[in-house]
């Protein structure tokens, strides 16, 4: 039977879905967050009342939603799901918290990049839980102030710069998420190998983690890629053979890099002579988003010590010219 591109996308969001831990105790890696977040909620419980409002920031793909989904299990409340997107005006923001019920915890994906209105009607939310309704038009126009239940807003963001002090400082406790080493990721994979009824072996788990770029959700993705290939070709075990194999398929190399981490350095390289270079010359030189270049790439080009950032843009590092040097040499 033929499945739709849409059955298979509902498939992939189910199965990473069912990977994701349900409680802290669960949740590998982040020590010092999960620790911090631990107390704060065994507080708010102790009180019998809501917590703080929380702001997760970090690169994309090291839990922050999944965070927020065990901070509502934690508490045994409901979650409420949107994004920063979806919001672009106060209006889709106002019939979002005025259906809110008591301890409800507000999920805002994105969150720098809600419209300026509509964040400005949530840090009022946020201190005062009031939302403030205008009936009429012109000089007839009245405010009308209406109670909001008490709740806890979950904000994450990949780009924390962006978002307004008084925004920001609503938020009684900020999370910076940082990536996992390798023995995290490792955990990570057993987990995931467990749920997923996977046999793997500890060098294949290794492999995996050391190219996933400190990334969780990357871990998992080339988990399941492997599981393919070992389905289709190998034993149906994600041994070294299969893994190996299954990274080159999809051009993921020892470094972690992919071909686009590799298409940005090549372009910085051969096409602007090392740099520097704005993000929207080389977002356009490469045929990707300079959203996607900033907030996905780049973070792990600069971690890995192969680009710099300066004033006036991105440069490439002697490390990342020794590193396409020996790709040229290994073609």
């Amino acid at each position: 039977m033929r499945i739709s591109n849409s059955q298979a996308i509902e498939t992939e969001k189910s199965v990473e879905a069912s990977l994701r831990p349900n409680n802290l105790d669960d949740f590998a890696g982040q020590k010092a967050v999960v620790n911090q977040l631990s107390l704060l909620l065994k507080g708010a419980l102790g009180r019998s009342a809501p917590p703080d409002h929380i702001l997760f920031a970090g690169p994309p793909g090291l839990g922050k939603t999944t965070l927020s989904m065990i901070v509502a299990n934690e508490l045994g409340v409901p979650l409420r799901l949107t994004s920063g997107p979806a919001l672009a005006h106060s209006g889709d923001l106002a019939s979002i918290l005025s259906s809110l019920t008591e301890g409800e915890v507000l999920f805002v994906d994105e969150i720098h990049r809600m419209a300026k209105s509509a964040q400005e009607m949530l840090y009022v939310a946020m201190e005062d839980f009031r939302v403030d309704v205008v009936v009429g038009h012109g000089v007839g126009a009245t405010a009308i102030a209406l109670p909001l239940p008490h709740f806890t807003v979950i904000g994450a963001t990949t780009r924390s710069g962006l978002l307004p002090a008084p925004l920001r400082d609503r938020f009684g406790f900020i999370a910076q998420m940082d990536f996992y080493d390798v023995n995290e990721l490792v955990k990570i994979l057993r987990r995931s190998a467990r749920i997923l009824s996977l046999d793997i072996e500890e060098s294949a788990a290794l492999e995996i983690a050391k190219r996933s770029r400190g990334t969780a959700r990357i871990a998992n993705r080339i988990l399941r890629r492997v599981r393919d290939w070992s389905e289709v070709y190998g034993s149906g075990i994600i041994d070294m053979e299969s893994t190996l194999k299954a990274l080159e398929l999809y051009e993921i190399d020892t470094a972690g890099l992919d071909r686009l981490d590799r298409l940005v350095l090549e372009a910085i390289v051969t096409k602007f002579r090392g740099g520097p270079v704005g993000i929207t010359t080389l977002s356009s030189s490469v045929g990707e988003e300079a959203e996607t270049i900033e907030s996905v790439v780049e973070p792990f080009l600069v971690r890995t010590g192969f680009v710099a950032r300066t004033k006036r843009g991105r440069i490439t590092t002697d490390k990342a010219l020794e590193y396409l040097n020996n790709k040229k040499e290994t073609r």
